[in-house]
């Protein structure tokens, strides 16, 4: 039975969660707002209590005294998101599953392992040092499996193994109405039935909570070698990049920096690196294989017209290198003290990726925004840091329209609105132009499995 009145509804949950959870269910200021305004340009939406879970058993009671009372849920992992997903905009109960960080199974020699959903991915790493083996998804962010699979999220590694489409061979998930439901296994293929792995992955909590993740391993590479290679322009930055690909080296990352995010990470780490347009790639694979390839590019590179090539030459030079682009948000930051800004993360189809920055750097240009430009340069998905004072209208209504801008033009190239920090709150308003009626589709199964809304709700879509 659901209460007709929203905040009623709230109200009982709280004090049915309260009674069975006591002291962990919180409704203190400080807490509630540590759930509501995270890492995100949008406005904080606070819930209304947070409570804090350890097990698929308990999320699963949770979520049954709150569909009882028609209270919404918001699931939260490290909370990271980018869009908002962890936003509270209609009230409701956060759902904390970040002490549910346990590994629960690694099977070495099938290359699989089972995780609950808080547990961050550096933490599975470190887990995992002594088999040989490795979870690919390499994020800036320290974000959970479980907030991960939700997103479809991907990063660095997408161009060689993956996102975590791929990657996600099953999981448990607590549905609207509390039932617990297992998708997938640990075979590396099935024909049986529906795809429910992945309706779920990449739902943002929409249709139910992912409390476990059944993940594909890898062995890590014999060797590795990275170089730093700067251009002209981006044009012959990302030429390069297509000509690598079609290469069939063993590229396992190739990001890609404009001249201004050069800059930035030349003022922020004191280095000296050119400041024109950088690729920073990394080969793995067997030493002979990797010596032959790192050469090929360094060929290709030059051909394409590169004006520097840096190859690390060990370990210790590689971790400098890439540390220079995992800080490169921090550098961007530095350029405005205090401003978070818009971070895009449209893609498209790879050959259309020097047109899509072209265009949006012309929209750039007539206006005074700093966007410094970085991405997945291997996988066609790129970020620009829109760095504006929300306090200021005209700022933010600037790097609200380039946004838009940007979204339309990777659109029209057969591109989509987000290639990983999916819709949440921010890229709603884009969806209909993205899908046409397939989202008609997405509301029915929205609420066909929710029907009384209660599963993070305001998010991908309005009812």
């Amino acid at each position: 039975m659901t209460q007709t009145d929203p905040c009623a509804g709230v109200q009982a949950a709280i004090l049915a969660l309260e009674a069975r959870f006591g002291s962990r269910l919180s409704r203190a200021e400080a807490v509630r707002a540590q759930h509501g305004s995270v890492e995100s340009w949008l406005p904080e939406a606070l819930p209304d209590a947070v409570l804090f879970l350890q097990t698929t058993e308990e999320v699963s009671e949770a979520v049954t005294l709150c569909h009882h009372h028609g209270a919404p849920v918001i699931p939260f992992g490290a909370g990271s998101s980018i869009e908002g997903q962890v936003l509270a905009p209609h009230g409701g109960i956060s759902f904390d599953l970040s002490g549910m960080d346990r590994v629960l199974a690694v099977n070495a020699e099938d290359m699989d392992c089972v995780v609950q959903c808080g547990v961050i991915h550096q933490n599975l790493n470190e887990h995992l040092r002594a088999t040989g083996l490795f979870f690919p998804v390499d994020l800036g962010a320290h974000a959970t499996l479980g907030g991960m699979a939700s997103t479809r999220a991907s990063g660095t590694t997408t161009v060689r193994y993956g996102s975590m489409r791929e990657l996600v061979l099953g999981l448990t998930v607590v549905m609207p109405d509390g039932r617990v439901i297992r998708t997938g296994g640990r075979a590396r293929k099935s024909a049986s039935g529906y795809d429910l792995t992945h309706l779920f992955v990449g739902a943002e909590g929409t249709l139910g909570i992912i409390t476990e993740v059944t993940l594909r391993l890898f062995g890590r590479p014999e060797a590795s070698r990275s170089l730093l290679c700067a251009f002209e322009d981006l044009e012959a930055a990302t030429s390069c990049v297509v000509a690598a690909l079609q290469s069939s080296l063993g590229l396992t990352r190739i990001e890609l920096a404009d001249t201004l995010q050069m800059q930035a990470i030349n003022a922020h780490a004191g280095s000296t690196l050119p400041e024109r347009p950088t690729l920073w790639v990394e080969i793995t694979g067997s030493a002979p294989a990797v010596a032959h390839d790192a050469t090929l590019f360094a060929e290709l590179s030059e051909g394409s017209g590169a004006l520097h090539v840096e190859t690390a030459d060990n370990h210790e030079a590689a971790n400098r290198i890439w540390r220079l682009r995992h800080n490169a948000l921090y550098a961007t930051r530095a350029l405005r003290p205090g401003i978070k800004g818009i971070s895009t993360d449209v893609c498209v189809p790879i050959s259309r990726l020097p047109d899509c920055i072209a265009e949006i750097r012309a929209e750039i240009d007539k206006t005074a925004l700093i966007a410094p430009l970085i991405g997945h340069a291997g996988d066609g998905n790129f970020h620009l840091v829109l760095m504006f004072d929300p306090e200021d209208a005209q700022e933010t209504a600037v790097a609200r329209q380039i946004n838009a801008r940007l979204i339309s033009i990777a659109l029209t190239m057969g591109g989509t609105a987000t290639g990983e920090h999916g819709v949440g709150l921010g890229k709603m308003g884009y969806m209909q132009a993205e899908h046409g009626a397939a989202l008609d589709v997405m509301r029915q199964i929205k609420r066909a499995l929710d029907p009384s809304g209660i599963m993070n709700p305001g998010k991908i879509f309005t009812p």
